[in-house]
């Protein structure tokens, strides 16, 4: 049988496993390792192979996401890297924008550079914003840089030289030198990882994909390699972060592409179930192990963009990042997972993560050597989670050691029970999260109350029914297979690539509609050779955009365009919609002053078929549960018990009124008083508020 398809995403404490075959959905949840990452894939896959009973040859693609490049970010454990600039501009990295984002904080601390100065050097060269060479690149350029990468056993270099990306041919051949002298050293060129204008940003992202660059290069080999021992032979595509698949080379070369792509993959799942069940504004809501994430979806579609910052020292603040110019679905991620750590500080407060646990040692219920108290802890200790049946009953969680902590680090502090110390835990967390929904709608310009709530991973569906009361939320849609749910979204990504080219205009009658067109086709050459590495069959679909703003501003704001080609009309049309969009942002329009473009931007990806919308509920029938539980009652703070039921024996009208417990083997959904939980004609869990 061949055409199954296997999705892996790599999660801060546990390796997700989807897979599709027949119509059927297989699922399963491993520890993730994160000494050898490729190790939680291959037993997820060689697990998942004894379940199913399919084999190697009867896949068709192998889907792949991960937090690697990611952590290798936050944690500082990337490769050992240089940066040649244009001389000159060596601390432009480090001087970033010369501002202060946290304007009264006197002791404020900004992310350090990825490389430091001394492995920074300046090379002899100049070219102009128009791609004029005004200094050439001298034959002996590198000749006394090259004796210091080579006794400092460099990995990688980031080259980023001024204007490269209107004329990139000084960086290729610094490229070409390097390679032939320092023959295993892995190269990024700014031209290619970020064609951009505005050099800090540019040569940011150029620096964290030199920096990660070996570090993912080599696992994705080994990966690659260690599928094709157990027999695969099919393609493996990586996730990127901008909700498109990409093909195995392409990640190597790119792999500060991949930063979120776990995320990511959350977010099309979101957005294709938003679409399935015709929600036009949804939240989604994404919790694992390490960490939330929160994005909005309007329309179907999830916000997307082209600045990112990873590795914030300061949660929520802007510019504490560095910043990276890549195509990113746009959400906010928390240090709020499973496994983050809870404390008492100083002030007597609760506080909770952004640490976590993690796989290893993990939380201290998992028996593993963890000996703090984590969220995981709090949620057994509450009666959330069956300690026997964790994982699908792969792991048995020690209720015990999960209250000895609690009372070690929390109860004890606070002179609180157990079970008050586990509450206390999760209403801090829920607080965190809710409070950086509210942030995030803020900043994107919209508003969180009012929408549907979309929960997944295995923690969001514990705490989506309380989260979605904290934000004003009345409905919770908890997809099939909830607690793999960005494994399944990797499933439904399609093949793309999203390419930007910095060229400045004026649309007056000078503008260049050839230049544009000619423009646009080599964009899309260069997109279309990689959608098709990833996706050879597939008809393609084609998104256009411009950054553009009126002349002498210092932000522009993102134009769709129609498809090409265009002719003498495209000028006029262009400054329509700008001034259209600029003054439903901005309440007005501004006479007499020229439009600029700075940025083009292409995104090319391969069709998918539209969701088809959900059939209407089925009539309301009440299920039989499976047993009961005690669960702690926030309303008495204390026990009380409930029913459980098994997701598996629920069928479509199945009517659930809370308090109750909904299993399944990745995640449990916890119906609270108030809430009652109906399972709607595709299987999905729908949670609403009684009326």
């Amino acid at each position: 049988m061949a055409g199954a398809r296997l999705a892996a995403d790599i999660g801060g404490t546990f390796t997700d496993i989807a897979v599709e075959f027949d119509d059927n959905l297989h699922t399963c949840k491993v520890p993730t390792t994160p000494d050898a990452p490729e190790q939680g894939v291959l037993d997820g896959v060689v697990r998942t192979l004894d379940e199913t009973g399919l084999g190697p040859a009867d896949f068709s693609l192998i889907v792949h996401g991960t937090t690697l490049a990611t952590n290798a970010l936050i944690e500082r454990k990337g490769a050992k890297t240089a940066m040649l600039v244009t001389e000159g501009f060596r601390d432009a990295v480090e001087m970033a924008y010369e501002n202060r984002f946290e304007q009264y904080d006197i002791y404020m601390d900004k992310p350090p550079p990825l490389v430091p100065r001394e492995l920074r050097f300046g090379v002899v060269e100049r070219v102009d914003s128009r791609g004029n060479v005004l200094i050439p690149l001298p034959d002996d350029a590198l000749a006394s840089i090259i004796p210091i990468l080579r006794s400092e056993r460099i990995d990688a270099v980031a080259i980023g030289l001024m204007h490269s990306y209107v004329a990139p041919d000084h960086e290729r051949r610094i490229a070409a030198i390097l390679k032939s002298e320092l023959p295993g050293v892995m190269v990024s060129l700014s031209s290619e990882v970020s064609p951009e204008i505005r050099e800090y940003e540019r040569w940011s992202t150029t620096v964290a994909n030199a920096y990660v660059q070996p570090l993912m290069s080599s696992y994705l080999g080994r990966l690659s390699d260690s599928l094709s021992d157990l027999g695969f032979g099919c393609s493996l595509c990586l996730m990127t972060s901008g909700g498109g698949l990409c093909s195995l080379e392409t990640a190597r070369q790119f792999p500060i592409r991949l930063v979120e792509s776990g995320p990511a993959g959350g977010a099309i799942l979101a957005a294709r179930l938003a679409q399935e069940c015709g929600l036009d504004k949804v939240v989604s809501f994404d919790m694992g192990g390490t960490t939330a994430k929160i994005c909005l979806i309007d329309n179907g579609e999830p916000l997307h963009s082209r600045r990112f910052e990873v590795a914030r020292q300061y949660r929520f603040l802007k510019g504490s990042g560095l910043p990276l110019r890549i195509p990113v679905i746009e959400m906010v991620e928390i240090g709020a997972g499973g496994g983050s750590i809870a404390r008492v500080d100083s002030l007597s407060r609760i506080q909770v993560g952004p640490d976590s646990a993690g796989a290893v040692p993990g939380p201290a219920c998992y028996s593993k050597g963890g000996a703090a108290a984590t969220v995981t802890d709090a949620n057994l200790t509450l009666g959330r989670i069956d300690g026997e049946a964790f994982a699908g009953g792969t792991m048995k969680l020690d209720a015990n050691a999960a209250a000895k902590t609690l009372e070690v680090d929390v109860g004890v502090p606070l002179s609180l029970s157990d079970e008050g110390a586990a509450f206390g835990i999760s209403e801090v967390v829920e607080e965190n999260m809710a409070n950086a929904a509210r942030v995030h709608a803020v900043e994107s310009g919209a508003e969180v109350r009012g929408r549907s709530m979309i929960a997944f991973g295995g923690g969001a569906p514990l705490h989506a029914a309380s989260l979605a009361r904290k934000l004003e939320i009345d409905e919770v849609v908890v997809p099939v297979a909830a607690g793999v749910g960005s494994a399944v979204g990797f499933l439904q990504a399609p093949a793309a690539y999203e390419v930007v080219r910095s060229r400045y205009e004026i649309l007056d009658n000078s503008f260049d509609v050839s230049a544009l067109n000619a423009l646009f086709s080599e964009m899309r050459d260069e997109a279309s050779g990689i959608v098709r590495a990833a996706a050879s069959d597939n008809a393609l679909v084609e998104n256009r955009t411009a950054d553009m703003r009126y002349r002498g501003q210092g932000h522009e704001i993102t134009i769709v365009l129609p498809d090409g080609p265009y002719n003498y009309q495209i000028g006029i049309d262009m400054i329509d919609r700008f001034e259209t969009s600029y003054e439903a942002t901005f309440s007005r329009r501004i006479p007499n002053l020229d439009v600029e473009v700075l940025n083009w931007s292409l995104r090319l990806s391969a069709a998918v078929p539209d969701s088809e919308l959900c059939p209407p509920d089925p009539p309301a029938t009440e299920p039989e549960p499976n047993g009961t539980r005690m669960l702690f009652d926030p309303e008495t703070a204390a026990p009380m018990e409930v029913s459980v039921y098994d997701r598996d024996s629920l069928k479509p009208g199945n009517l659930i009124v809370g308090p109750a417990i909904i299993t399944e083997d990745e995640t449990t959904t916890i119906v609270l008083s108030g809430y009652e939980a109906t399972v709607n004609a595709r299987s999905h869990i729908v949670l609403r508020r009684a009326p």
